[in-house]
């Protein structure tokens, strides 16, 4: 197959993928490395759907109690986060709000709204979508698991403009080559992902801290110490309900924060023509001038609280999956984005009038009699955005092991109507443990929100990073936008980075931590892993040995059906060789399956299971990869032995009528002047026709009675030590880090439900 197959595929004609069929049904008797073929299918993605305007519209309130939860709580903490020393002058407040004005409308509707829900991949969004996209345009991976037949999966096709092909060829003949590009690609997902997974923990103890302390201002007998644990409390029950899933209340969500955002608004709008409707002079950008003039560095320090105004606006993207671009700029547009102009506007006009109440902005700013209903929608709304983004992390967690960077933990699959909800037992603990620690170490939403703000920043300076390569190599957009973007939305937020980090000893070496351990959770697993395939591509079993291990007259067949896993994608394992070694027997039905991930979001159920046949046929030996997206959870609603087993047969009945379709087409001769070999031998084809369908019910047959003798799962586990020659680093890596990380978390029979009773483990050590 051409290498450039994923750009041809787009164009290939019905006639040419028939002859690609044909030149390839030599390749597959001869290699083990290629699958059996799959024909094109028509796209399934979900940016490719038409989708009504009432399902749009039934989409976007959707989005609102999943999507906005956490940039919508953000009114909670802004102005008391950004002035914690108090307000020296009156017009400082302009300023604030100019700047919290334009950061909103620059970064959240034009960045997010306007550009980066574009970048999607096939209607799934985050960096790691945006990594995967990339991969799958260029050869990033450091794993040679790639296979041609890959490019088939109908998600996996790209669709780019074909001007200014030139520098994106460039770029991307420029990646590919340098190993200390695909290096910072890879680690910079991997901090992006654990930046991700760090807002998990700060964005609840943030959002249920600051509404909790509102009660403060209506009883003042309430000391800090009791918010605190009240807070904890909260945050405990949250986390216990995870197992549950949020499909009883989700219905809930959308409502509540409508409400939440109608309050708001209606609060602000009171505030803004009660106290001074002058304030809307700061749509001007010269009171940012001004601010910075006035107050110079404090000024600049103060940038890490405004940069609150924007928390969870990565949302918007990496929850595409669940909705449509389009949904998403509805609902951002017409209700959150005008909510919280209006909400911002209204605490600055209270603010020109109290300036002494910065510390309590948002709840002294709240009318009387509106307090406690206001309490409770505060409250009610906090904890959904807390649930909204710890989702958000099991997902991310999820996505991570596409990667080969996590462990294989288990993936619960929480609802039978919503796909994205999960939930991973070991990650919630530790969220939750994080969570409380983090809550009682700070204490205040002032130092969380510094920490806060740093991992919000770097997320979105990744986020900027991977848009600009996929704005050259995919989108191969004019070298103009490409600069244009740069230096207004990159600057802008180079500065605010610039500005987090000068708090790095107050709380904003809280996310760095997190994401230290994670990543180097995520480069031992992704490092030992490469590795290990690299020391299994070098010492896989042929073809030819297969051959003669199964030949071997020292060798009996048993009846029954065994299923090989491996993690190994080009070949049979070198694990194969040590379990005949030790166990002389074979079962009649032999199945290698290799759990294979792609950088797509989804692969089809029909494209999933890829078979090819081991010759010769009597031996009745199968390869199967069984391919995945990195948003599909393994866990299927029905058991994956019995899709396993279907999807065989299919193969069985599928492949020799396959090989007979071309065989017949090459004995046609349709040139002027010949016969076609096929019309003058129509009676004895018959005859050889009713010999095939035998054949062919035999060899199901044999498959049927593999299987109700009886099915084996064996379970390649493969220890891995350093060689006596490796370095002190190498030996820690494999030896300690490695080897306690694979103990202690998920393993391949728990992922996919093997059933313990017809469960066989094969162990043998690699040394690396």
């Amino acid at each position: 197959m051409p290498e450039n197959l994923v750009e041809a595929i787009t164009e290939v004609g019905n006639e040419e993928v028939s002859q690609e069929v044909k030149q390839s049904k030599v390749s597959w008797q001869k290699d083990l490395n290629i699958e059996s073929h799959n024909f094109p299918r028509p796209h399934h993605g979900h940016d490719s759907k038409a989708v009504e305007w009432s399902v749009i519209f039934h989409l976007a309130f959707q989005s609102i109690g999943v999507v906005y939860g956490d940039i919508g709580t953000s009114p909670l903490y802004v102005f008391s986060s950004t002035f914690p020393n108090g307000i020296k002058h009156k017009d400082d407040i302009l300023g604030v709000l100019s700047l919290i004005l334009y950061t909103l409308t620059l970064l959240s509707l034009i960045k997010y709204v306007l550009i980066v829900l574009k970048a999607n991949d096939k209607g799934e969004g985050g960096t790691f979508a945006l990594y995967s996209l990339l991969c799958r345009y260029a050869k990033l991976s450091f794993i040679p698991n790639q296979q041609a037949e890959d490019y088939e999966v109908s998600n996996y096709q790209i669709k780019s403009p074909n001007r200014r092909a030139q520098r994106a060829s460039w770029l991307k003949s420029k990646l590919e080559k340098s190993k200390f590009a695909k290096h910072c690609l890879l680690i910079a997902t991997m901090l992006g992902t654990s930046m991700l997974i760090g807002d998990g923990v700060l964005t609840p103890s943030i959002s249920v801290l600051s509404a909790v302390g509102g009660i403060q201002v209506a009883i003042p007998a309430i000391t800090e110490e009791m918010i605190i644990w009240i807070s904890v409390v909260i945050l405990i029950i949250l986390f216990m309900v995870q197992r549950f899933g949020t499909d009883k209340v989700g219905y809930s969500f959308a409502p509540i924060l409508c409400i939440w955002f109608a309050f708001i608004a209606g609060i602000g709008l009171y505030n803004f023509i009660k106290f001074d409707p002058t304030v809307i002079k700061a749509l001007y950008p010269k009171y940012i001038i001004d601010y910075f003039q006035r107050n110079k560095k404090d000024a600049w320090i103060s940038l890490g609280g405004v940069i609150l105004t924007i928390t969870g606006t990565e949302a918007l993207f990496a929850d595409l999956g669940h909705f449509t671009a389009l949904s998403i700029q509805i609902s951002m547009g017409f209700v959150t984005y005008p909510a919280l102009l209006l909400a911002y506007i209204g605490q600055a006009s209270f603010l020109r009038k109290h300036s002494d109440l910065v510390a309590n902005t948002f709840h002294k700013s709240i009318p009387e009699t509106l307090f406690w209903p206001m309490f409770v929608v505060a409250v009610l709304a906090s904890i959904i955005a807390s649930q909204a983004i710890i989702t958000g992390t099991f997902s991310i967690l999820q996505q991570s092991l596409s990667l080969g960077c996590f462990p294989r933990v288990k993936v619960v699959h929480t609802s039978a109507e919503y796909e994205g909800q999960v939930y991973v037992p070991e990650a919630n603990y530790l969220l939750m443990l994080a969570c409380v620690a983090t809550t009682l170490g700070f204490r205040t939403t002032t130092n969380i929100g510094n920490a806060f703000g740093l991992a919000v920043v770097i997320v979105m300076v990744l986020t900027s990073f991977f848009l600009v390569l996929v704005m050259i190599l995919i989108w191969k957009s004019h070298i103009i936008l490409v600069i244009s973007y740069v230096l207004t939305i990159g600057s802008v937020e180079l500065i605010f980075l610039s500005s987090v980090f000068y708090k790095f000893d107050q709380g904003g070496y809280l996310p760095l931590a997190f994401a230290a351990i994670l990543m180097t959770v995520m480069y031992v697993w992704n490092n030992v892993f490469q590795k290990k395939y690299y020391y299994e591509l070098e010492h896989k079993i042929s073809m030819e040995k297969l051959k003669e291990i199964v030949a071997d007259n020292s060798f009996c067949r048993i009846p029954g059906l065994a299923m090989f896993y491996s993690e190994f994608v080009q070949g049979i394992p070198p694990i194969f060789k040590h379990y005949v070694e030790n166990v002389p027997a074979l079962h009649s039905v032999l199945v290698f399956i290799t759990i294979k991930s792609l950088p797509i979001s989804k692969v089809q159920l029909e494209e999933r299971f890829q078979f090819h046949r081991v010759e010769p046929k009597e031996h009745n030996i199968f390869r199967c990869v069984v391919r995945y997206g990195y948003t599909d959870v393994h866990n299927e609603k029905e058991p994956f032995e019995k899709i396993l087993i279907e999807r065989l047969k299919m193969f069985v009945r599928d492949d020799f009528w396959l090989f007979q379709n071309i065989g017949e087409n090459d004995g046609e001769i349709l040139d002027d002047g010949l016969v076609n070999k096929k019309n003058e031998k129509e009676d004895v084809k018959e005859v050889e026709e009713d010999k095939q369908k035998e054949a062919v019910e035999r060899e199901m047959e044999v498959v049927d009675k593999a299987c109700h003798a009886g099915i084996v799962h064996l379970i390649g586990e493969t220890e891995v030590i350093a060689n006596k020659h490796a370095n002190i680093g190498k030996r820690i890596m494999i030896g300690y880090a490695y080897n306690f990380l694979k103990k202690n978390l998920g393993e391949s029979d728990k992922v996919f439900d093997v059933p313990h009773k017809r469960m066989m483990k094969v162990g043998m050590t690699y040394e690396l």
